[in-house]
């Protein structure tokens, strides 16, 4: 479904990375009707600390500079590193959702074992697809570099997060060849400064997150995707612009009220969908980050030092966000970019 692929695209380290800025579209939030941006920022402003990109998070002698990232390659993360100065300074360890280690285990899985991400048995995607859902499909992603018979073949959350990832994009990923989202300069600058650099969770996270979905709901996936992949160069410029004005929850709820007016599916069947992908991959990982963002502030506060973690934006907020999560267990929570 269309909120998978939103919800990867800005959280996942793995995503693939682009040069979000050569993207040329319209800011599809700034396009709604004036009813539905008002149901927008109503559910925007209902939501704990939906605005912000910088945090710190203090307890005692013990903190924790929070930045939200954007996993894409964009000029402007420029003034974000310059702002990070003084936290790196401070740092003793930077902590980010996967680190080099992870990134290296991960590339050496996939040329070990295709099956991660293509299916090796059973039905292919034309057998479990409409005639012409399969069409729309094999189109979209030759569009998107991928030929129909590789396409036939692949997993059905990995071609869900393909559809997410507008053909601009993609193509500044062939034009340019380098992967430096934030994520990336974070790690960089680390490791010019020799601090350690620690992941959040294992290298393995993203083929967990979907084991356990039932065939219906990974052929949704593609069906709810498949209507919004042909604006999705306008998607991306939509979720940029609202990263950069550091409106993040925004980019949450517009992908929901676009799913009730383009996916196809009921409202209810968009409100189960997205229950079901925040759980996945927000909820669940958020709750599982906070021991460890604890135990490094603890152990980086007998140096002096504190904590710098990156991780994708839409972490921060909402009541099982990382920031309320770290507010209930006694943290102080402070926005540093407003």
């Amino acid at each position: 479904m269309r909120l998978f692929a939103t919800a990867l695209l800005a959280n996942l380290a793995l995503a693939v990375p682009a040069v979000a800025q050569e993207c040329v579209g319209k800011n599809l939030i700034e396009a709604m009707a004036p009813e539905t941006r008002e149901e927008l920022d109503r559910a925007v402003a209902g939501t704990p600390y939906h605005r912000g990109l910088l945090w710190r998070a203090t307890k005692g002698d013990q903190r924790i500079t929070m930045v939200g990232t954007y996993h894409f390659q964009d000029p402007r993360h420029d003034a974000t590193m310059a702002r990070l100065e003084g936290a790196f300074a401070d740092a003793g360890v930077v902590m980010v959702e996967a680190g080099p280690e992870e990134e290296t285990q991960l590339a050496a899985a996939l040329a070990r074992d295709p099956s991660l991400t293509v299916t090796t048995e059973g039905p292919t995607l034309p057998e479990r697809l409409s005639a012409d859902e399969w069409q729309m499909l094999s189109q979209a992603m030759a569009e998107r570099g991928t030929p129909a018979i590789i396409t036939a073949k692949l997993r059905p959350w990995y071609v869900s997060m393909m559809l997410g990832i507008s053909p601009c994009m993609l193509r500044g990923v062939a034009n340019d060849g380098e992967v430096r989202g934030l994520d990336h300069m974070l790690v960089e600058r680390a490791e010019a400064l020799d601090l350690p650099v620690r992941s959040l969770e294992p290298w393995d996270t993203v083929f967990s997150l979907f084991a356990d979905l039932t065939p219906q709901q990974e052929e949704d996936m593609i069906r709810a995707t498949l209507p919004t992949a042909q604006y999705a160069d306008d998607y991306a410029v939509t979720m940029t612009e609202a990263y950069f004005d550091a409106d993040v929850w925004s980019i949450w709820e517009f992908g929901r009220l676009d799913a009730y007016e383009n996916s196809g599916l009921s409202r209810a069947e968009v409100d189960q969908q997205t229950a079901l992908a925040k759980s996945k991959l927000m909820d669940a990982r958020n709750a599982s980050w906070v021991a460890p963002l604890e135990q490094a502030a603890a152990e980086a506060a007998t140096q002096g030092k504190g904590v710098i973690a990156g991780f994708g934006a839409l972490h921060l907020p909402g009541d099982q966000g990382v920031l309320r999560l770290l507010e209930q267990g006694g943290w102080t929570i402070e926005r540093l970019d407003g």
